[in-house]
């Protein structure tokens, strides 16, 4: 196994970190007060910068660093987020990240033009002031004001420099409140041999001559505030010296008292001026009081490794081990129930018990919750709304749903599709809207929430709804139904997904090509999912996709057709009835009276062209897809099937009633049967038999 590129690593993490940030920045324009969302912001630039510069994306570095100072004014509650400053700094973000997933395609004319529009909206009360001098601060005269200053005393974890931040640069951000003496502290320095180059051993010892309060330097220390322990307390006005300026280069010779600190200071590039070093050595109590609890660091060393990232490739690969012992334990189970031998049984038992448990556990490993999705679209209704100018309030619930990441991944087009239609063609403008009686601000509810083995997942809008008369005039403009054709209004709605349909009067960027919806159905189906369109005129449009756990391995029900073996999906499956005389005799109509009502069924010997005489007493498998039920009559119910799904070929692409295929324990293989497009079927015989009565 090779080793993750480095530079990888930091694109994964930079990913991260990114959604974060972009989360914070549309949450700022909901709750411009939040101070916590300004500070998840500022530690998400602060951690893409420093690790920027350490894995050489200086551009990002440079970029991200021009980006934090310019933002400083928000953190620091001088002027309040904008939706303008929000919008401008939301292509900050897209411009970083260009610049680290594919720096080819970026340009500087396009950051200088951001950062400018930054600093317009951030400067805009302050048009000549440079962004250099706002992060200035005068020193402060002694004796001025009651509070001297404060005496600090900073132990960091040893790890800090390897998550990109640098102690210097937080003393250079200190030493703006005020005149600072600054005393390194080398006595945690071990000897050559033991180092490690990527540690840091230095403690520091400060005296800041600031009226500032604690706040204040809370804030220079608020992205470190884990990986650090800062020990704080006033500074009397007696101890306070004449303030020089102390982070400063030296030209003259140190004393003797601070040539010991001296090879020190020059490693970390921090010079420290003699004469304040001798009256500011560090007290002993600090000393003993940061050495008293090295427990503590060590805890939070171990919860540090809570997770490891594992490539997705390498949970793929385990799937398919799982599976292929899915199938193995399948045989030995069959094997040991055609023989006699009782300890045979009991090892067969024993594996399947185990198979079960690892195969649940490694689908567990695949699954990631649904939020990880749901925040992509965040951005997405933003930038729509201010297209529009459709003021659009995005509700997202059931976050923590979790769905098989080949789902996620199959599932982020068809949502994009869906709430860009919503937001363009569902929610009404504000004149509309405000005519009607509703509020001027429309509403998008995005959710998902386990039901049995699937998941919902849910988009509901409150706009006007679907217009059924308008849907039927372009369908029979199409040449898609006759005139005069009864249908209902669940039937005229399903033209929706037709190819090419589409209810636009005119083709934008957004709509009119009628592709959208077509792309929804077909990855849904494709997805072994089924979609239900529910719509109330002048209150909104509800559409929500049912969509199995996973991909990889299903429970199934094992039915025999003739002499072929056939797996439906046991989320789909309703109940078993028998397939009585009376119905035997209605086979001009087929249909089933299951406790008073109808129900289509298709005998799938008939679909398979089974050979060979029918058994006796057929069973029939009620099968449900949305609020449509069918029944499917097979000869058999061999029983419950642990199914590990494989792909058909592209030769078998046009067998559209079969989603996939396994391998049974004797070895043999059973084909997957599509709920979905049998179902389809039943309605369009339904609709011939009717059309045949008719006549």
């Amino acid at each position: 196994m090779s080793a993750m590129d480095p530079t990888e690593v930091f694109r994964q993490e930079a990913s991260e970190l990114f959604e974060v940030l972009e989360g914070a920045l549309l949450d700022l324009g909901q709750r411009p007060d939040d101070r916590e969302l300004v500070d998840s912001a500022f530690r998400a630039l602060h951690t893409i910068k420093g690790s920027g510069a350490m894995f050489g994306f200086d551009k990002v570095a440079s970029f991200t660093h021009e980006f934090e100072t310019a933002f400083d004014r928000v953190r620091k509650g001088e002027i309040k987020p904008t939706q303008e400053l929000i919008s401008v700094a939301l292509a900050a973000k897209d411009y970083i990240r260009a610049l680290i997933e594919d720096p080819q395609s970026t340009d500087d004319i396009i950051g200088e033009a951001i950062l400018d529009d930054l600093k317009r909206f951030v400067f805009s009360d302050q048009p000549a002031a440079p962004v250099a001098e706002i992060a200035e601060a005068p020193p402060l005269a002694p004796g001025e004001g009651k509070q001297a200053g404060w005496h600090l005393y900073l132990e960091f974890e040893s790890h800090i420099l390897r998550n990109g931040s640098n102690p210097l640069d937080l003393l250079e951000d200190l030493c703006k409140l005020g005149p600072c003496f600054v005393v390194p502290v080398t006595d945690g320095i071990p000897f050559l041999d033991e180092m490690e180059p990527e540690d840091c051993y230095l403690k520091w010892d400060v005296k800041l001559h600031a009226a500032c309060d604690k706040d204040a330097i809370d804030d220079v220390f608020m992205f470190v505030q884990d990986e650090m322990k800062l020990t704080l307390s006033p500074l009397e006005q007696a101890e306070a010296p004449a303030p020089l300026p102390l982070f400063q280069l030296l030209d003259e010779e140190p004393a003797p008292v601070a040539e010991m600190a001296a090879p020190v200071a020059e490693v970390a590039a921090a010079p420290v001026a003699a004469q304040p070093i001798v009256k500011a050595e560090p007290k002993p109590e600090a000393k003993l009081e940061s050495k008293s609890e090295p427990k503590p660091e060590a805890k939070r060393d171990d919860r540090g490794i809570a997770t490891v990232r594992v490539q997705a490739e390498r949970l793929d690969e385990l799937m398919d081990r799982v599976g292929e012992l899915v199938i193995a334990q399948a045989r030995l189970t069959q094997l040991a129930s055609s023989g006699s031998d009782l300890s045979i049984k009991m090892i067969a038992e024993e594996i399947e018990r185990l198979a079960s448990s690892l195969r649940d556990t490694t689908m567990g490993a695949r699954m990631v919750p649904i939020g990880s999705l749901f925040g992509r679209f965040r951005r997405l209704v933003h930038d729509l709304s201010r297209d529009l100018s459709k003021p659009v309030e995005f509700v997202t619930t059931g976050e923590d749903t979790e769905l098989d990441k080949t789902m996620i991944e199959c599932l982020a087009d068809p949502l994009v599709h869906l709430i860009r239609n919503a937001i363009d063609h569902g929610i009404e403008d504000t004149a509309t809207r405000s005519a009607n009686g509703k509020t001027e601000q429309g509403r998008i509810e995005l959710a998902a929430v386990h039901s049995g083995a699937q998941v919902l997942v849910t988009v509901k809008d409150n706009g006007g709804g679907l217009n059924t008369a308008r849907i039927r005039a372009k369908a029979e403009e199409q040449g898609l139904i006759a005139s005069g054709t009864v249908l209902t209004d669940h039937e005229i709605h399903q033209f929706l997904f037709h190819p090419g349909f589409s209810t636009a009067q005119t083709i934008s960027a957004l709509s009119g090509r009628g592709v959208g919806m077509d792309v929804v159905k077909r990855t849904i189906e494709n997805m072994r999912g089924t979609i239900d369109l529910s719509t109330k005129p002048g209150q909104g449009t509800t559409v929500t996709l049912r969509l199995p756990l996973t991909l990889a391995i299903i429970e199934g029900l094992l039915i025999r057709v003739g002499e072929g073996r056939y797996i439906i999906p046991l989320s789909a499956v309703e109940e078993c009835v028998e397939l009585t005389a009376e119905d035997e005799r209605s086979r001009g109509r087929n249909f089933l009276n299951v406790r008073g009502n109808l129900v289509p069924f298709l005998r799938l010997r008939e679909i398979m062209t089974a050979s060979g005489a029918p058994d006796r007493h057929q069973k029939t498998i009620i099968i449900s897809t949305g609020e449509t039920r069918v029944g499917l009559v097979a000869d058999q119910i061999i029983g419950n099937h642990q199914t590990v799904i494989k792909s058909l070929s592209k030769l078998h692409s046009d067998v559209t009633i079969f989603s996939g295929a396994t391998i049974l324990g004797d070895g043999t293989a059973a084909l997957i049967l599509d709920v979905a497009q049998l179902v389809a079927m039943a309605q369009s015989k339904v609709e011939k038999q009717h059309i045949s009565e008719a006549a």
